[in-house]
């Protein structure tokens, strides 16, 4: 019997490419279920009664969410292509990372929200800096690591793929966050992202994520 693979998911969200992603990166065939997080459908909502959020990742039936968690459960299903090390200590070391990077992205969002939708300049160069002092620390802590140097994506790779959304919503707005000359270990890590033909198939195309971002952030800014 063929196996039932759904993934419930926003076009824009980072946290659904990285399932699409790691579902690519193992040739496994999907159906991939938009959702309106604005006006969530009753399946997600029956899949994911505690977050009711996406992704969810439906697999025969059974749920799961949160997309850490997906993207081991996807690893531990399907051994073929493996994004997780093998090696134990490597293992619990990229996940540390990976939720490492979670943490940070979610620190960083504040601040990069005040450096894009405020009126004043004063009040957007303290959302700069802010943004730009999380940075430092992905940056300082991440770019002696050696999970970005394969020539396929992992776990951790996967996971940091968030920081694409910064690097368009700032092109959009034009605000200057993430810069090759502060962060060259992550600006490095973005071209990675935009050579990896797994990766470019995930991505949406720039015009429609830029034009996405501005009525993002012009929304967020009329509701001030």
């Amino acid at each position: 019997m063929a196996e039932e693979v759904k993934l419930f998911g926003k076009w824009a969200s980072p946290f659904s490419r990285r399932i699409e992603v790691a579902l690519k990166l193992k040739g496994v065939e999907y159906e991939f279920i938009e959702e309106d997080v604005f006006n969530k459908s009753p399946a997600l909502l029956n899949y994911n009664p505690v977050h009711k959020k996406v992704p969810v990742l439906v697999h025969n039936g059974k749920p799961i969410a949160e997309s850490l968690v997906i993207m081991e459960y996807i690893d531990e299903t399907w051994k073929h292509n493996p994004i997780l090390p093998v090696d134990p200590f490597e293992k619990a070391m990229a996940r540390f990372w990976a939720k490492f990077i979670d943490d940070k992205f979610w620190a960083i969002w504040p601040a990069a929200k005040k450096a894009m939708i405020s009126g004043g300049e004063k009040e957007r160069e303290e959302g700069v800096e802010e943004a730009q002092q999380h940075l430092k620390v992905l940056e300082t802590q991440l770019k002696e690591k050696k999970f970005f140097g394969g020539e396929r994506l992992g776990f951790v790779e996967i996971t940091a793929s968030l920081i694409v959304c910064i690097v368009v919503a700032q092109g959009a707005l034009g605000v200057e966050i993430l810069t090759q000359d502060k962060f060259p270990a992550l600006h490095e890590l973005t071209q990675k992202f935009a050579d990896d033909d797994v990766f470019k198939q995930c991505v949406p195309p720039r015009e429609k994520h830029s034009a996405y971002f501005k009525a993002l952030w012009g929304a967020l800014a009329a509701s001030k």
